[in-house]
């Protein structure tokens, strides 16, 4: 058997040496299980000069000297590398209104302190004095300010260093990210290369159909004087380096990165001289949406501050326009899991950058598979904030710049824009092997599975993908036995095992909290049907007959409701609503023979049960549903849990504030502790992240009343808020059963798996 083919799509792109053919997707390779597989592709990369010293040496001397398409001279968008391009920078940032009116700004509230404090004298000359003062004052600020502009710029100036760090990377990434062989091309050795989107064994692969795309729209974002905003998401630190090579090789100019330090500029502000600059002379620049990388394997909620900076450009009118490219990057395996882990148990993060990531000879012995990076089709910022306008108006999809735009107005524009760049992530995301093969491990009532049912399974959820509008990885016909031996290679037998001796190799999950970084890489498109089984779990776990597991439509209505708004910081939702929404979920789950809908003479649903055939089946389909959703159910009722431990003592005389982090590092050592005495039944649901993202929703819904100091350096407080704190019994100290905090523990509880 082979995983279907995904819908017709455009030929395969693969780019070798200075050659770009195009054909169909090559055939994946078994991989080899040799014992000393981890140390043989980093002795093969180091020999290779050995081995080819020629080929080496004159593939060293094309991207010194420049040779075709390593030249970077034709390179779509507006000049970089070339002298002098770091004094224009500069320049043109110290140009700008909006800093020469900063910096104005901050001298004369300077002159004032100085003569608020005296320092200034007195006397008939004062106003001369003054004025004397302030001009020293704004000279030094735009000595400061100049200083800090040429730390901050990207040093677009030297074209051999860009081709030189271009050939290293390419050289690091072949050497991590591949299986079972080393980076050469088979006909040229010593030649290092990235393929686009054929299903072979390492490197970095794209769409064709999406670069044709993307080179058409940057060509005419060059004419227009429009940046290209790149808004990928963010997993690993080779996010930082693989849309740089993928410009590179494409001939677009690279985009600057806007991320880390690279934000802080204290005398005006995050970034917005410099990125103001780069948007009116059409630079194109990349941020990544979420902020941090994201340690549980799914979307992170949008961090506004780039995106809230990009608004205000467009509708200040200091800015005509600025194109918006969402970017999906995945992976076969992340290589940083392990650490995210441990961050995610509450270990320190440790110090950490891409230089000594990349050189660690224990990351480049490793077969990592393969990065497969997509591209959404990109879209106008003026065009989407106009349309956005236009629904909320009575007036024509036209972008009135002079006109006021409300607070509450640009909040709602702003979280709308966060949500459809998370949206179009989303959709060009590639569901890759390692994914499939996590997600079934994990959905599994029983302990292990047979190889059999395990190519089975994937192959069930890969055609679920598809149905559901995802993208599986391109198998080119590859057999799904052969395609999961090689997501079992990447993995690793620190996250799978294998149980010997069997009459059918048996694979277990050694490390769920780790396996499920892949897990959720998949939940996305399957969040609406999780929902609804966890809302139906409520009767279902009930046992008995159909009858019995028969939940009413408003029951579950209300319970989808509750759950709903109980994630809504953790997954994206689709816009229709949702009353529209639920209804095409039971429909689908309908259509799937996974539910019966029943429905009152007039056609209105008055209940639904799982259908014969789930009962018949064993309830595999609506099972993992469950278990999709399960751990961030039992997350939540941890953290409802964990308030009760913010009750006041009986004779607790005024308000007690603690410390949030503190009340969060005891929630999760709470969560440990009933882990391991068996009251919770997944150990992922203690991880610092999904923990945090409860505490919010607490916060938001006023469950928990936050104080936050403006002095950095004070932690902030939490309590519980008045009508959400348990009431004790007087006599003996314990918290009563009854009360808000009390029932929606309860309500979220309803959905826990049980057994």
């Amino acid at each position: 058997m082979s995983l279907p083919r995904p819908p017709a799509s455009a030929p395969d792109l693969d780019i070798l040496g200075d050659q770009v053919r195009i054909h169909p997707g090559a055939y994946l390779q078994p991989p080899t299980r040799a014992n000393d597989a981890s140390e043989r592709p980093l002795m093969e990369n180091m020999t290779r000069f050995r081995e080819s010293p020629l080929d080496f040496l004159r593939e060293i001397s094309l991207h010194v000297s420049g040779t075709g398409w390593r030249a970077y001279d034709d390179v779509i968008g507006q000049p970089i590398y070339y002298p002098g391009f770091n004094e224009n920078m500069k320049t043109a940032v110290m140009a700008t209104p909006m800093l020469k009116r900063k910096l104005k700004e901050l001298a004369e509230r300077r002159v004032v302190v100085e003569e608020e404090q005296g320092l200034l004298g007195d006397g008939v000359d004062t106003v001369h004095r003054k004025e004397k003062r302030r001009e020293e004052i704004e000279t030094s600020l735009k000595k400061v300010a100049w200083d800090w502009t040429d730390a901050m710029i990207c040093k677009f100036e030297s074209k051999k260093f860009i081709r030189g760090a271009y050939y290293l990377c390419t050289q690091l990434l072949t050497r991590a990210y591949h299986q079972g062989q080393s980076g050469r091309s088979p006909n040229r050795p010593g030649l290092l290369y990235l393929h686009l989107l054929t299903y072979r064994n390492e490197g970095i692969h794209v769409s064709s159909e999406e670069v044709i795309r993307l080179r058409s729209v940057a060509e005419q974002a060059t004419k227009s004087k429009h940046s290209i905003i790149f808004l990928p998401c963010h997993r690993s630190h080779i996010d930082y380096v693989s849309l740089q090579l993928i410009c590179f090789r494409l001939g677009i100019a690279l985009p600057t990165v806007v991320a880390g330090d690279n934000l802080n500029f204290p005398v005006v502000g995050s970034f917005l001289q410099n990125a103001d600059t780069l948007l009116q002379n059409g630079f194109n620049f990349e941020c990544f949406i979420e902020g941090g990388r994201s340690r549980t394997g799914k979307l992170l909620p949008p961090k506004f501050g780039i995106l809230s900076f990009l608004l205000d450009s467009v509708l200040s009118g200091r800015v005509d326009d600025a194109i918006i490219c969402a970017v999906s990057t995945q992976y076969d395996k992340v290589i940083e899991t392990e650490s995210y882990i441990s961050e995610l148990l509450g270990q320190p993060k440790p110090k950490e950058n891409l230089m000594d990531f990349l050189s660690a000879s224990s990351v480049l012995s490793l077969k990592l598979g393969r990065v497969d990076v997509r591209f959404h089709e990109p879209w106008s910022l003026k065009g989407f904030i106009a349309e956005q306008q236009a629904r909320t108006t009575s007036l024509p999809p036209q972008l009135n710049l002079k006109g006021p735009v409300s607070s509450e107005a640009r909040v709602r524009l702003l979280r709308t824009l966060g949500y459809r760049v998370l949206s179009d992530i989303n959709e060009v995301s590639v569901v890759m092997p390692t994914a499939l093969i996590g997600t079934v491990l994990l959905t599994l009532r029983g302990r292990g599975v047979g190889k059999a049912e395990l190519v089975r399974r994937v192959e069930w959820l890969s055609d679920r993908v598809l149905a559901k509008g995802g993208r599986v990885a391109h198998f080119a016909g590859t057999p799904t036995s052969v395609v999961v031996d090689r997501g079992l290679d990447v993995l690793g037998p620190k996250l799978v095992g294998v149980v010997d001796g069997l009459p059918e190799e048996t694979y277990y999950a050694v490390d769920r909290f780790q396996l499920s970084f892949y897990r959720n890489m998949t939940i996305h498109l399957f969040i609406s049907e999780a929902l609804v089984s966890a809302a139906m779990y409520t009767r279902v776990k009930q046992g008995g007959g159909p009858d019995n597991q028969r939940i009413i439509y408003e029951a579950l209505l209300n319970q989808v409701s509750f759950l709903s708004q109980l994630f809504r910081g953790e997954f994206i939702f689709p816009s229709e609503g949702l009353a529209v929404n639920l209804e095409k979920t039971l429909q689908g789950l309908e259509a799937d023979d996974v539910i019966t809908v029943v429905r009152d003479p007039a056609g209105k649903i008055s209940a639904v049960e799982l259908s014969n055939a789930e009962r018949t089946c064993g309830r595999e389909n609506y099972d993992f549903y469950c278990f999709l959703i399960w751990p961030f159910i039992e997350a939540s009722w941890l953290g409802a849990v964990s308030l009760m431990g913010l009750t006041p003592p009986v004779d607790q005389k005024g308000d007690v504030w603690l410390e949030m982090k503190q009340t969060q590092d005891k929630a999760q050592l709470l969560g440990k502790t009933l882990f391991h005495q068996g009251d919770l039944s997944y150990f992922e649901a203690v991880n610092k992240e999904t923990l945090k993202n409860a505490y919010q929703r607490f916060e938001e819904e006023a469950i928990v009343l936050l104080s936050k100091s403006k002095d950095p350096r004070t932690p902030s407080t939490v309590k519980l808020a008045p009508d959400w704190t348990p009431h004790r019994d007087p006599a003996s100290g314990r918290i009563l059963p009854a009360g808000k905090l009390w029932d929606f523990t309860e309500t979220i509880a309803k959905s826990r798996r049980e057994g």
